[in-house]
């Protein structure tokens, strides 16, 4: 294999702090390679010296291979607010689209309206400054995948993705030839997507090939190892200490080398291997006492500007409940969180009707997306006054009076976190905690939450945090629809895909599938549902008008999934003049928005 990218001797600091220190690597073609570190310590500064938009304080050398094309997909994603999503992605596009001949660029506009399409942005005519969080981040993969680019570097490609963008990103990643390194917390995607993890510890790298575990378990063997040469170092000092107290001071040129010999011997034995991480046990299992009543929604409904995000939601929240709450971006999932903590009030536009109410000892400790509000200025210390606290959070002396807006992402999340715990609430909602930590804090945090004896309630877009904490979700499907499914993350796609197959496989004229799995037939939104899909009796006759229309509904459905399966087809062909690339592309999401509100209808007619 070519060797794509050669590093020698690159370095960067900020002030005293060293991030990295000489440090040398190499990545060959068709390596997809994860980069982890805590957080602070270089990730996205290597990043951007590798992409050309930073350098580095030592010089060194950067090489690629002649001529191949690099992408650099940065966490934020630059762009102007005034154009469309198509006409975003061709101005940064330009410079190379020029190199293609009439042809070629057809083909790449092609790509990029199928790919948008698969990000469920059917509408590239949309303005960027409408567009979510993210769906910024949609626009910005598909500007990096449509590029045709020999090696992608990707800064967090999982934060604000929904699970379902997530898993389309993994398929083609998985699937390309493409070189790859990435900055990922992602254990799940890590697995599916990379074969080489690169740890840089303590300014230097290491390279283990193989998952995720493998690396942990190589790890552990070399900081082992490291341990055991310091220790064999020690025994050593101890003989070479006898000698210096034995030994007049004057002494010969080789008994010079010798002293000298032993300061060095001694600064060894003082570098054993302490790895550092987060210790919660100051905030761990303090939640106040939570009675009964923790929070009652019924017929809970709610509207912004015309559109529906909760559609007569009933649910009693329980003591020591621990949910997931997934779905698409945009799905009304925040904006749930808020109505549940009281964050929102009439006064900020859209209407809510039903009742909400909160138990008389509930305490919520509430972790926002949107991060941790801080003052111009405002140190570590200003923010958390409890030195002892910030010293297990990893935020030592030094960094006391470093202000919060110089920290890194993750530093700041991690501050964040512990203003939350410290309110020992009996209530925790986390809305997409694991955005910016790194792995050996999220692993410290499950282990945490693990232990949590309050109620949870996370939203979150990481599938091995979902499915190591809850055990049943609360499943955003868009028009304010509710479903609760009984199990974890895993075990709720597992169910989809059976029932996907299910619903494509032939069936007798008289069968009928028991609805989508995990839902209790009958169930009303938010209602608990069994861990499998069952056949309820119904509950009442239909009306003939009824018979009527599920009838008709029963003839509809195939026709739509074939005009889907058509479209698609067409939109993968590469055959399709651009306007009748246009016309799929949009008719494509008529069909889908049809099918979601007609299987909706069947279900409940068939319930």
């Amino acid at each position: 294999m070519a060797s794509y990218l050669q590093i020698e001797n690159i370095s960067k600091s900020y002030g005293t702090k060293v991030l990295f220190d000489h440090i040398s690597f190499h990545i060959n073609e068709g390596d997809k390679v994860a980069l982890i570190a805590p957080n602070g310590t270089g990730k996205t500064s290597l990043l951007k010296i590798l992409a050309g938009k930073d350098a580095s304080d030592s010089g060194g050398k950067i090489l690629f291979l002649k001529d191949i094309r690099i992408a650099f997909l940065e966490q934020e994603y630059d762009y102007d607010p005034g154009k469309s999503i198509f006409a975003q992605i061709q101005a940064h596009s330009e410079a190379w689209l020029r190199e293609m001949d009439e042809d070629h660029r057809w083909r790449w506009e092609l790509k990029v309206r199928q790919l948008l399409t698969q990000f469920s942005l059917e509408d590239a005519d949309k303005l960027m400054k409408d567009l979510s969080g993210g769906e910024i981040k949609r626009v910005a993969l598909t500007e990096m995948l449509s590029s045709e680019a020999d090696f992608y570097l990707m800064d967090e490609p999982t934060n604000h993705l929904d699970i379902d963008a997530i898993e389309f990103l993994e398929a083609q990643l998985k699937h390309s030839r493409c070189t790859l390194f990435t900055v990922t917390h992602d254990r799940y995607f890590l697995d599916r997507v990379c074969n080489t993890v690169m740890e840089m510890d303590r300014g230097q790298i290491y390279l283990y090939r193989g998952d995720y575990l493998h690396f942990l378990e190589k790890r552990q063997e070399r900081i082992d190892n490291y341990n055991a040469e310091t220790e064999r170092v020690r025994n050593l000092f101890r003989r070479e200490l006898e000698w210096m107290h034995a030994t007049p001071c004057a002494r010969s040129g080789k008994a010079k080398y010798r002293k000298q010999a032993f300061w060095d011997i001694k600064a060894r034995t003082e570098d054993s291997y302490v790895s550092q991480s987060v210790d919660l046990s100051e905030v761990q299992a303090r939640s106040t006492y939570l009675g009964n009543k923790v929070i009652d929604c019924h017929d809970l409904s709610f509207y912004w500007e015309g559109k529906c995000y909760l559609d007569h939601f009933s649910y009693k929240f329980q003591r020591y409940d621990r949910i997931g709450i997934v779905g698409r971006n945009a799905a009304g999932k925040t904006t749930f969180l808020n109505l549940l903590t009281g964050d929102w009030n009439p006064s900020m536009g859209g209407e809510m009707t039903g009742t909400l109410e909160r138990g008389s000892s509930l305490k919520i400790g509430y972790y926002h997306q949107a991060g941790i509000h801080f003052k111009p200025g405002q140190t570590v210390l200003e923010t958390v006054q409890d030195t002892h606290l910030l010293g297990r959070f990893l935020f030592p002396h030094e960094m006391w009076n470093t202000r919060v807006e110089r920290l890194s992402g993750g530093e700041r999340r991690r501050l964040y976190l512990l203003t939350v715990l410290m309110q020992q609430p009996n209530l925790l909602i986390l809305d997409e905690p694991t955005n910016d930590l790194d792995i050996v804090t999220l692993q410290l945090l499950e282990e945490y939450l693990s232990e949590y004896k309050g109620s949870l309630l996370i939203v979150s877009h990481d599938r091995h945090f979902l499915d190591r904490l809850v055990d049943h979700l609360l499943v955003f499907c868009g028009d304010g629809v509710v479903k609760d499914f009984v199990g974890n993350y895993t075990e709720y796609r597992s169910f989809i895909k059976d029932y996907e197959a299910g619903q494509n496989a032939p069936q007798h004229p008289q069968e009928k599938p028991a609805g989508r799995p995990g839902e209790k037939a009958g169930a009303q939104a938010g209602e608990k549902a069994p861990a499998r899909p069952v056949i309820a009796p119904q509950r009442r006759k239909l009306s003939w008008k009824e018979q009527q229309e599920l009838k008709a509904l029963e003839e509809e459905l195939p026709l739509l999934e074939a005009e889907k399966a058509s479209l698609e087809a067409g939109l993968s062909s590469g055959a399709l003049a651009p306007d009748a690339l246009q016309a799929a592309s949009v008719r494509y999401g008529e069909v889908q928005a049809l099918l979601d509100e007609k299987e909706m209808r069947w279900l409940e007619l068939s319930e």
